[in-house]
């Protein structure tokens, strides 16, 4: 490692929010050397409780964020606050920088607030957001709230970031929910009804309960355990649908998503979000669904770096051959067809593979 970047990581593992900050700028800024400092940071984490909040525009999440830091800062946590914005289409930076709803906490050191842009992604996350977790968390903060950029049912990559997830519902939503329901409100490990001094707040909370009830019936992973459900079935079939009425061997390892209201401009009902809050990762850690997730989270970035190494790999290819265009325009003229272009490019990278085997001994071993 660079002997500036060994002296920023000592820094950030000594407690300096400066050397956090710089960290974070290095990670979304993809800087020559992050890869080796966010390696670095995965010795130091696991510590942390990552909650991430998410919601259609307009149900006050960042309010709510802010109370939620304050309360928390109360019970004596340290707090680190990812705040996904939408991306400038000019610079690629966050339009919402400043986190103006976000007053309460202004000058505790123990409340890291740091706003990451979307950049463009359809579920609303960088995928810088995974490593500016893990320095927030090897940084030594408790508690790390992501809030995303509440873009809609797309944004549902929340799910592979944060331990629990918390999806707000403003009062009123009646027929958003059904709209909704096939895609956000099915990642959710806890509902908030925020604004619930307002009109049709018991109407919308009606509404979740019935959904919440008629998905533990049918067995629908949205019912019973929000992205929990989800996750399970995509490492190969646990049903998290079954409920403690339905009786089975997974009595013990449901979770029936709570739904807490809150009026966040008062604070009323956050104290009640944070009891819900420790309750769902006391039982994602009971119920051993915590070491799943963390073991599905890291695939999935082993994935996403794979995917960004090969794409790059590719991409110098093109380059070589004269790049995308001069190609499509050899297709143009009937000198070639996409299939036998992509076969070409990937010849090297395949022979690279197989030269790896090779040496290998052909079962992915050490050479010896």
């Amino acid at each position: 490692m660079d002997p500036d970047d060994q002296s920023l990581l000592e820094a950030l593992l000594s407690g300096e929010h400066r050397a956090l900050a710089r960290v974070i700028s290095k990670i979304e800024n993809r800087s020559p050397g992050y890869r080796d400092l966010v390696s670095e940071l995965y010795a130091h984490t696991g510590n942390a409780d990552v909650i991430g909040i998410t919601g259609s525009p307009g149900a006050g999440k960042s309010t709510l964020v802010d109370k939620l830091a304050e309360s928390y800062r109360e019970r004596g946590d340290t707090v680190g606050i990812i705040a996904i914005d939408p991306s400038s289409p000019f610079t690629g930076g966050a339009v919402l920088g400043d986190r103006i709803r976000m007053a309460s906490t202004v000058g505790d050191m123990d409340v890291f607030v740091r706003s990451m842009s979307a950049r463009g992604t359809l579920g609303g996350l960088s995928t810088a957001t995974a490593d500016a977790v893990k320095a927030m968390d090897a940084f030594g903060k408790d508690k790390i709230i992501i809030e995303t950029v509440g873009a809609g049912q797309n944004e549902i990559d929340i799910v592979r970031t944060a331990d629990t997830v918390a999806v707000l519902v403003p009062p009123g939503s009646g027929d958003d929910i059904q709209t909704l329901k096939a895609g956000i409100l099915e990642i959710a490990d806890i509902f908030v009804v925020n604004k619930a001094d307002r009109d049709g707040a018991d109407r919308t909370v009606q509404e979740l309960r019935e959904m919440v009830h008629l998905g533990e019936e049918s067995g629908l992973a949205g019912g019973s355990g929000g992205h929990h459900g989800a996750d399970a079935m995509d490492s190969g079939g646990d049903d998290w649908g079954e409920t403690a009425d339905e009786g089975g061997d997974d009595e013990d390892e449901s979770w029936s998503p709570p739904i807490v209201e809150t009026v966040a401009t008062k604070g009323t009902g956050v104290e009640t979000f944070i009891d819900e809050l420790s309750n769902h990762r006391t039982y994602l850690v009971d119920s051993g669904t915590h070491a799943e997730r963390t073991r599905q989270r890291y695939a999935e970035e082993i994935r996403t770096l794979l995917r960004e190494d090969v794409h790059a790999l590719l991409e110098d290819e093109l380059a070589e051959r004269g790049g995308v265009d001069d190609l499509a325009e050899a297709v143009r003229r009937g000198e070639t067809d996409p299939y036998s272009i992509a076969s070409a490019v990937l010849a090297p990278v395949e022979a690279c593979v197989e030269n790896l085997e090779t040496e290998s001994g052909g079962d992915g071993s050490s050479p010896t």
